[in-house]
């Protein structure tokens, strides 16, 4: 994991420094005093929170402006680096992507029981842990689904709609299709927009 990130993530990893940063999220300018006025904590203690906040790049110090913007007040003032916290939840979700791509590694058929021909079919359309486009031909589709309920999916739990969405969105944008596909070769049953696993014997 890279180290610039989990310095970031530590520097987070306190109640106090995430206060700082969730007011200086609003966009406005603050000085030392002006953070240790709203949030009520001693002004070495928010310095020295600063520090450790710029430190990983989450913060910069600036000249105070006036203007609408701006907190009135002398001296320094501290801006939140909003294009870091975005390149924070760019790796996050880097880290979430490979993480994925490693569990989706299709293993060889004797590792998963699977044949030799799903397996050629998986590799077909799984590309980096996302599905390249849906089969058109329903065995091939029927593989697909399979491999989505056991890898993706658990038993004995119910998805509400929107949960299942995020959840196949990580395979391929078309949801609707997946959901759809899932529900009419029984892999999954649907009651008032919330879905759960069938038991196996009735995949198809």
């Amino acid at each position: 994991m890279d180290p610039g990130l989990l310095n970031s993530l530590k520097a987070l990893a306190d109640p106090s420094r995430l206060r700082i940063a969730g007011l200086l999220a609003t966009g406005r300018r603050y000085t030392v005093e002006q953070l240790a006025s709203s949030l009520d904590l001693a002004s070495a203690s928010v310095a020295h929170h600063l520090k450790r906040l710029a430190d990983a790049e989450l913060v910069d110090v600036r000249p105070a402006k006036p203007g609408p913007a701006s907190v009135s007040g002398a001296g320094p003032a501290y801006a939140l680096r909003r294009e870091r916290l975005a390149s924070i939840g760019a790796a996050l979700h880097a880290v979430e992507l490979e993480g994925r791509e490693a569990r989706t590694d299709l293993p060889s058929s004797g590792a998963t029981g699977r044949s030799v021909e799903d397996d050629k079919v998986l590799r077909a359309f799984v590309v980096d842990g996302r599905l390249d486009h849906i089969p058109a031909q329903e065995k091939k589709r029927l593989v697909v689904l399979r491999f989505l309920a056991e890898t993706d999916l658990e038993a004995d739990r119910q998805y509400p709609e929107k949960e299942l969405n995020a959840i196949l969105a990580l395979r391929h944008p078309d949801v609707a299709s997946l959901r759809r596909y899932l529900v009419d070769h029984h892999f999954m049953a649907r009651d008032a927009s919330v879905y759960r696993l069938c038991p196996t014997d009735d995949w198809q």
